[in-house]
């Protein structure tokens, strides 16, 4: 293996590292929030940190269905969140 190969391996397993800590750190925030506001943002974040780990496992295995997969999450992610948002602001989502 190249030196190039080991440093992208372990630059990839640091990354994974980083991005699940911040999921944890994440579900934290949404588990002891204090506000409502707090919380929607925890979720959003842990949308984020969820297309970020999924996009590093395409990088590792070298294929893109995860990339499609990303996108995908992304969209139910923003949707989601602001769904809820509205949720929260108006009482009911559909008007």
């Amino acid at each position: 293996m190249t030196f190039a190969t080991i440093l992208m391996t372990w630059s990839l397993y640091a990354a994974f590292a980083i991005v699940g800590l911040s999921q944890i750190l994440a579900m934290v925030r949404l588990w002891i929030g204090p506000a409502t506001g707090d919380r929607i943002l925890a979720l959003d974040t842990m949308f984020i940190n969820a297309i970020g780990l999924i996009v590093l496992l395409g990088i590792y295995q070298g294929t893109a269905i995860y990339f499609e997969a990303s996108l995908i999450i992304a969209m139910l992610g923003f949707v989601s969140t602001v769904a809820y948002a509205r949720f929260v602001l108006r009482g009911d989502v559909i008007e």
